[in-house]
């Protein structure tokens, strides 16, 4: 043998005969490595997993321990790793992986260097910190990654230059000295499977923002419901790897890293935060790696969530922290989307069944981002092509909600089936951000159809016979709407008007569902006191975008309160009212009444209002 292979050999051979120093984790009791006793160039290994489930060993040369790196008393190991890690450096996934010396855990991979370093050194952090999370905290994190509050991940921190050199001494780049290099956590690569290209490249950044890496999967998480499948006893071992999940089913969202800690019930992982969330109710996956994507700028494991297997309980700083067996709630959510042939005949149809994870700020985004997919995913799109919505909502406890609606193309830079989407996640929202209780959906179920030609219409104008008129009579009334490229629709209707409507004038008003709408919309988002019940109320009393409705309006106000019309309101009975009423419930006035007579339902969205002035004798 030349010296050359020599000399490669008796680099390799040590870091080998190490890793077989000790045997494969195994959940159970285990020794801990004292912090205070980590010392710089011991050698270590970590336990993660490259392919498959079972994780294989990798060593680690300790650097040394970076004191109050994250705040007080919360230090950090630093250490280069070799053997296959030396290829694919720390990579999106790892985090959590076990760390030991001489058999000890002393903590988990958590941390790397900023994007481009050529050198596989990661950040540990140490396992003291991380059994603190099963102190189970009940404080809520101000700082939590959610869609509508995503401070970007804890900006990195500069390693100090004896560290550095350290790192040097044991094999690192020396260009390392020349740069101001930093230590970040581990980005968390959210895997998404069943999801289009397209749906990945509108929602992908939200999620980059939050510090979490976007990437397409293979098969959802198998189970089809939350509770844990056969098997979870022995589930997730140290080194494999674990999955938070979002989404389970047809479509699937789970965040991956790896196990750190299992006791036989309690698991720990990640080493960084997930969303950082603290109390947390989220299904708990075993996953597959498929492979590890080696890169210098953003390496990551590519797996796909499998088996439910418990729930994550906890979501901190120092990692998640989730139990074996337990049950996390999911909705179950049916959408079925439609294509229509010119004849308005169906020609193809697709059915999802999925469930959705249940949490105040991320159910109403997950909802927005599988109606997105869902629809994107039929492939079955053209410029002109108008959707129609119809939704049903079941709660338990406070009855359902039946909602409608059709959006046409329009000029907006926005895409219509993402327009349609925000539609559907608004609903959600306004339940889920209920000030007074959390909803309990007991299922969801949607259906879209694509419907060809843009389908929409604007009201002209509209027409009577006489504008004077007697009470109890029926009035004939003709209204004219302008279709997008179309020709002028006449639709002939009569009008009852009531018996009881005062002698005067009045107008009658032939509109779109949004002049109805506003009002009563406008004193919900006022009123912060709505419960669930009358929230649902006020979702049901929304008019569809696809009828014209006719009413009798009245120079009388109308006043409106949490989810209650109140026209005509006698003075004494609002003085009543105005005194009595807390300050978070407002009572918002409309100087007229609109009484709705009729409503015609059309093939086509309706925009616009016209309002003509009989007189009743």
């Amino acid at each position: 043998m030349s010296k050359r292979w020599a000399a490669c050999a008796m680099l390799v051979i040590p870091g080998v005969l190490f890793s077989q120093e000790m045997s494969r984790p195994k959940a159970g009791k285990v020794e801990i490595f004292p912090l205070s006793q980590v010392k710089s160039g011991m050698k270590a290994t970590a336990w993660t997993t490259f392919t498959g489930i079972a994780p294989e060993a990798v060593p680690i040369e300790i650097i040394g321990v970076w004191k109050s790196a994250f705040g007080p008393k919360q230090d950090i190991i630093l250490g280069k790793m070799g053997g296959k890690a030396e290829r694919t450096n720390v990579a999106g996934g790892m985090s959590g992986s076990p760390v030991y010396i001489e058999g000890k855990l002393v903590g988990a991979v958590s941390l790397r260097m900023s994007v481009f370093s050529p050198d596989a050194i990661c950040g540990i952090t140490p396992i003291d910190l991380m059994l603190e999370i099963q102190d189970f905290d009940d404080s809520k994190p101000s700082d939590a990654r959610t869609p509508d509050n995503h401070p970007t991940r804890r900006a990195g921190l500069e390693i100090p230059g004896e560290l550095l050199a350290r790192a040097v001494s044991a094999g690192a780049s020396p260009r390392l000295l020349e740069a101001a290099p930093m230590l970040t956590p581990i980005g968390t690569p959210l895997v998404f499977s069943g999801f289009t290209e397209s749906t990945l490249r509108e929602f992908g950044p939200l999620f980059r923002q939050m510090g979490l890496n976007a990437v397409q999967g293979g098969a959802a998480a198998t189970a089809a419901s939350s509770k844990p499948g056969p098997g979870w006893q022995a589930a997730l071992q140290p080194g494999e790897p674990i999955a938070g999940v979002l989404v389970s089913g047809d479509m699937g969202v789970s965040g991956m890293g790896t196990v750190t800690y299992n006791d036989g019930k309690r698991v720990l992982g990640f080493g960084h935060p997930f969303f950082n969330m603290g109390p947390v109710s989220m299904p708990m996956a075993k996953s597959e790696i498929l492979m590890v994507l080696a890169s210098a700028f953003q390496p990551n494991k590519f797996g796909n969530a499998t088996d439910i297997v418990g729930a994550l309980k906890q979501d901190r700083h120092s990692g998640i922290m989730g139990e074996l067996g337990a049950t996390a709630e999911m909705i179950p959510v049916e959408v079925t989307v439609r294509s229509y042939t010119d004849a308005n005949k169906v020609r193809k149809e697709k059915k999802l069944h999925f469930n959705v994870f249940v949490n105040q700020k991320w159910t109403p985004y997950l909802m927005m981002l599988t109606m997105f997919n869902s629809i994107q995913g039929l492939n079955d799109h053209a410029d002109d092509v108008t959707y129609r919505l119809s939704g049903d909502v079941e709660l338990n406890g406070s009855g359902r909600i039946q909602l409608s609606t059709m959006l046409a193309p329009s000029e907006l830079p926005v895409p219509t089936p993402m327009i349609l989407a925000g539609w559907w996640a608004d609903r959600f929202n306004r339940l889920f951000l209920n000030p007074i209780s959390m909803p309990q959906v007991k299922r969801v179920a949607a259906t879209v159809d694509l419907l060809p030609d843009r389908r929409q219409a604007n009201i002209l104008h509209a027409w009577v016979a006489s504008s004077e008129v007697e009470a109890g009579q029926d009035l004939p009334v003709t209204v004219f709407l302008r279709p997008y490229r179309g020709e002028q629709i006449a639709r002939n209707l009569t009008l009852k008007i009531p018996a009881g409507l005062p002698k005067g004038q009045h107008r009658i008003l032939v509109s779109d569902a949004d002049t109805l709408n506003r009002m009563q919309s406008m004193a919900g988002a006022m009123n912060r006191s709505l419960d669930i019940p009358q929230t649902v109320s006020l979702l049901n009393q929304e008019r569809s975008n696809n009828k014209l409705y006719v009413s009798i309006v009245q120079n009388q106000p109308t006043y409106y309160a949490e989810d209650k019309e109140l026209p005509s309101l006698p003075q004494s009975v609002l003085n009543v009212m105005q005194t009595g009423r807390s300050a978070s419930t407002n009572l918002v006035r409309s100087p007229e009444t609109a009484q709705e007579q009729l409503s015609i339902p059309f093939e086509f969205v309706v925009n616009g209002a016209y309002s003509l002035r009989v007189t009743v004798k």
